[in-house]
């Protein structure tokens, strides 16, 4: 019998074995046709198919010319990567490798080496290896790569790219700003206005394989949408202009900073904004982060004597005084409305009485005063945001300061003596550009603005901006009566006569504000400073220049740093505008009739 068991055991262990060999291999089955169906079925889809992502392409930023041509500031050049499958190759296109290699810029051996080439011979290892890309050369234009295609080389192929470029180098950067190599927009009109130039990127599933699309298997295709381009107000002859008088005024001041700014005042649009220091796009990184800066928007100063057209203007809106009203300004101390006995400031040199249009033309600090005085506190508060200070200009091309200007709750005993002659607030040169800018319209506080068009693919209008009033600030009457009074300051006798152009009538005020350093004002830097416009009775641009200390311990004042730069802009601008010279008789009289007469004390 024990013969005969043992077989049986032998027998049973067996088919056991087989039985759960099979159960096994079924148990396998059902996992993976049942219990894993759904998971293995969505891998085998993505490696079966691809989302191949397609870049669109970024919009133009350009403007106009005199002529209507357009000048780019901003635009996105196509360039391809170009490479080979090594599998596809074909050893009848070897022939074809030198005038390959004189296309790509490159040595013929270079090419050989990526082609894996001996002699006429491709290696026998490129047919079965698994590698399906050597990068032959980068950047190649679309040109040359229809050159390169035309060769008709089996296994070489190219990849489109997008690479933003800046035609004009520097020339109005911190008003176009910059896209980064990693595609991010950081500022000026490619940041604020990116969801209009980036367009919309596209995509395509296709089926691959071995590492290769299909097309005829391709079963979803959304096209790249092509980014809209931006129109600016900016005139590249202008921009050029104040760019180069600011290297004028970089190589002789050396100035901590400085900008030019030049508009339309009746519409608000910008024709040129400059800074200094400043940088080239197409090599950001090659300079200073500071010198990235927009600092006509982002760095308040204290305006100074340029400040002086709000308290002389309110003074003339409210019928306080007439241009002839006088004011003692030999006084030292003023009673203020509160009370307070304020010290006041010092003139560059001593005056006697000082009428209203005296005080303007000759920049009396104590003058500014006794207006101030006359308006009190909350109504001069209410001139000074009329006029735009302490809030934004609206300008959209980055980040933008509001300045500084404290409440009247704020205001200690001397700041209504201070705030008229422009100490004791900070603006924004765009907030002095565009006061200065609400007198020569006639009394209207203009946005600032820069894009005027938005254009589609088919370079067809899709929006277009026009001019926008934020506010009127005073009458066309006490605009005009300002303008006079501005007239004769950038006149014989007065503070900024060196703006005088030969046959027009320059209007304009100077500036020459000390710098506080360490908390106090110091007696050896200045901000000196200039906003005119001209011709005066139909003014055709606003200019203003604004130039920030000296490095070098150079005299920096209105008139002497400002000035000059003014004029110097505005002659180069009167033969490309076609500006005309006015007749003297076709400028208003002064009149004392406009307001009520009242003598200071």
């Amino acid at each position: 019998m024990a013969k005969s068991f043992a077989p049986r055991i032998r027998f049973w262990t067996l088919a056991l074995c087989i039985l759960i060999g099979y159960g096994a291999i079924g148990y396998r089955l059902v996992e993976l046709h049942v219990i894993d169906a759904p998971r293995l079925n969505e891998e085998l889809q993505n490696s079966r198919y691809r989302v191949i992502p397609l870049n669109s392409r970024r919009g133009d930023i350009f403007t106009y010319d005199l002529n209507g041509g357009k000048e780019l500031f901003a635009t996105s050049q196509t360039l391809l990567e170009v490479g080979i499958d090594p599998t596809l190759l074909d050893e009848n296109d070897l022939g074809k490798l030198p005038e390959l290699s004189r296309l790509l810029g490159k040595h013929l051996a270079s090419v050989e080496k990526v082609f894996g080439a001996s002699g006429n011979r491709l290696p026998e290892l490129s047919k079965t290896s698994r590698e399906r890309w050597r990068l032959l050369a980068r950047r190649i234009n679309e040109s040359t790569y229809q050159k390169i295609l035309d060769l008709e080389i089996s296994g070489l192929y190219g990849t489109r790219q997008y690479e933003r470029v800046y035609p004009k180098n520097a020339l109005a950067s911190h008003v176009v700003g910059f896209v980064r190599r990693d595609g991010e927009s950081v500022f000026g009109i490619e940041k604020e206005f990116d969801f209009y130039l980036s367009g919309q990127r596209g995509w395509r599933e296709s089926e691959v394989t071995a590492g290769q699309e299909m097309a005829q298997f391709r079963r979803r295709y959304v096209p790249a949408r092509d980014g809209m381009s931006l129109a600016l107000s900016i005139d590249s002859y202008v921009q050029h202009q104040i760019e180069a008088e600011l290297q004028l005024i970089a190589e002789k001041f050396q100035p901590e900073s400085a900008c030019i700014i030049v508009s339309d005042p009746y519409n608000g649009f910008l024709l040129g904004l400059a800074n200094y220091p400043t940088f080239d796009p197409n090599h950001y990184t090659k300079f200073e982060q500071s010198a990235h800066k927009n600092r006509a928007m982002t760095d308040p100063i204290e305006p100074g004597s340029t400040f002086k057209i709000v308290a002389a203007s309110a003074a003339l809106e409210e019928r306080l005084v007439n241009v002839y009203t006088e004011f003692d300004c030999s006084l030292t101390t003023l009673v203020m409305p509160n009370g307070y006995v304020a010290k006041l400031p010092k003139d560059w040199k001593p005056f006697g009485t000082l009428s209203v249009e005296e005080i303007v033309t000759n920049s009396s600090n104590r003058g500014a005063a006794h207006l101030g005085k006359l308006l009190g506190p909350d109504k001069f508060y209410d001139y000074v945001r009329k006029f735009g200070f302490g809030e934004r200009t609206g300008l959209d091309i980055g980040v933008e300061s509001r300045g500084i200007l404290h409440p009247v709750r704020n205001w200690d005993g001397l700041t209504l003596s201070r705030m008229p002659m422009g100490h004791a607030v900070s603006a924004t040169p765009l907030q002095i550009h565009y006061a200065m800018a609400s007198v020569a319209n006639g009394g209207l506080l203009m946005r600032s603005q820069i894009v005027s068009r938005i254009l589609d693919t088919n370079s067809e209008e899709a929006v277009t901006f026009g001019p926008m009033v934020r506010r009127r600030v005073i009458s066309s009457e006490t605009a005009r009566t300002m303008s006079e009074l501005l007239v004769k300051t950038a006149s014989s006798g007065g503070t900024a006569h060196g703006a005088e152009i030969s046959g027009y009538r320059v209007a304009g005020k100077t500036g020459t504000t000390q710098k506080i350093i360490d908390g106090r004002y110091s007696s050896h830097h200045h901000v000196g400073s200039f906003s005119g416009f001209f011709p005066a009775d139909d003014p055709s641009v606003v200019i203003t220049v604004i130039v920030d200390g000296s490095t070098t311990n150079m005299p920096v004042s209105g008139s002497g740093a400002a000035v000059p730069s003014f004029k110097r802009i505005a002659e180069k601008l009167i033969p490309y505008y076609a500006i005309t010279p006015r007749e003297e008789n076709a400028a208003f009289a002064l009149s004392g009739e406009a307001a009520v007469g009242h003598t200071g004390n």
